[in-house]
């Protein structure tokens, strides 16, 4: 059964025989994935009243250990992998909803720690598992192993890349 990318490859290779374009099967459907992928989650996200930005922040502050489920700004850039700037604004979105308290840290008053409120631990804890549900069906035509193998080869492209982007 072929699909979009591969009418792309097949157009290349009329067009240009002498290039291997083989790469674009992998990036293009990569590509193609994110977008079909972003849009279901964002779904699941939106049914919650939250965005893929605040979800990444309450998640991170669940994980991250035992209540009272905190971290430091820093603590949540380095998770997320975003800038502090971005941090901030999903933060000032998210305290004035209540879902996060930013308060001076006890041991440096230097640094703010943030804080899930009871409210953002309700909310998580009702949005997540709805979260998860939709990557197992996003997921559902692959078998266990073909998931396996696909996650050891895109941890390992990560790792390949890691620093470089």
């Amino acid at each position: 059964m072929a699909d979009h990318v591969d009418r792309v490859l097949e157009q290349w290779a009329e067009r240009r025989p002498d290039l291997d374009v083989s790469p674009m099967a992998v990036i293009g459907r990569l590509s193609r994935l994110h977008r079909l992928i972003d849009a279901e989650l964002n779904r699941t996200f939106a049914a919650h009243g939250l965005d893929k930005a605040s979800f990444d922040v309450l998640a991170t502050l669940r994980r991250s250990g035992p209540a009272p489920y905190s971290l430091t700004p820093a603590g949540l850039m380095r998770s997320s992998m975003v800038t502090s700037g971005a941090i901030t604004q999903r933060l000032d979105r998210l305290e004035a909803r209540g879902l996060v308290t930013r308060t001076p840290s006890a041991s440096d008053g230097r640094v703010v720690d943030v804080t899930l409120t009871e409210e953002g631990l309700a909310l998580i804890d009702r949005a997540l598992p709805d979260h998860v549900a939709n990557e197992e069906r996003i997921l559902a035509a692959l078998s266990r192993p073909q998931r396996d193998a696909l996650a050891e080869g895109l941890r390992d492209l990560l790792e390949s890349l890691d620093g470089t982007a």
